[in-house]
């Protein structure tokens, strides 16, 4: 019963980190059409990228504390990116090069995004095959 509830909160953890995403992809389509202008996005983005990173961190943390190997490995790719873009300070929008690099930025993000969702494919069938295995005992 106690991994029906790790699932969970990986699944709701998931959800937090792809809000997140969707989020800065909204900024950079807002900013790509001029609905907004580069200082506001580029603050906007900025805001939530840090805790973008912690929380994918506490999630490939959090399957290593419960035991799951075969998630935190797929989550290793995700926060080895992630470190290594916080290292060589990328990791934040520069509001002069943003239009320069606004291909780049979606594209990134358009990655991160496809990555989440697999992931949380893989979460829901875990959790459907314990809430299974469970209701079998």
């Amino acid at each position: 019963m106690a991994d029906i509830y790790v699932w969970l909160l990986s699944f709701f953890i998931i959800i937090a980190l792809l809000i997140l995403v969707v989020f800065q992809l909204m900024c950079l389509a807002d900013l790509e059409f001029d609905y907004i202008n580069p200082y506001d996005s580029s603050s906007r983005i900025n805001k939530v990228v840090l805790p973008e990173f912690i929380t994918q961190g506490v999630l490939c943390f959090f399957y290593l504390l419960t035991g799951h190997w075969i998630m935190s490995l797929f989550c290793v790719p995700y926060l080895y990116y992630n470190i290594r873009l916080y290292t060589q300070r990328k990791h934040l929008v520069d509001v002069t090069e943003i239009f320069n690099q606004l291909a780049w930025e979606k594209k990134q993000r358009l990655f991160k995004l496809v990555y989440l969702v697999s992931l949380i494919f893989l979460s829901i069938f875990w959790l459907i095959y314990s809430a299974l295995e469970d209701h079998e005992s």
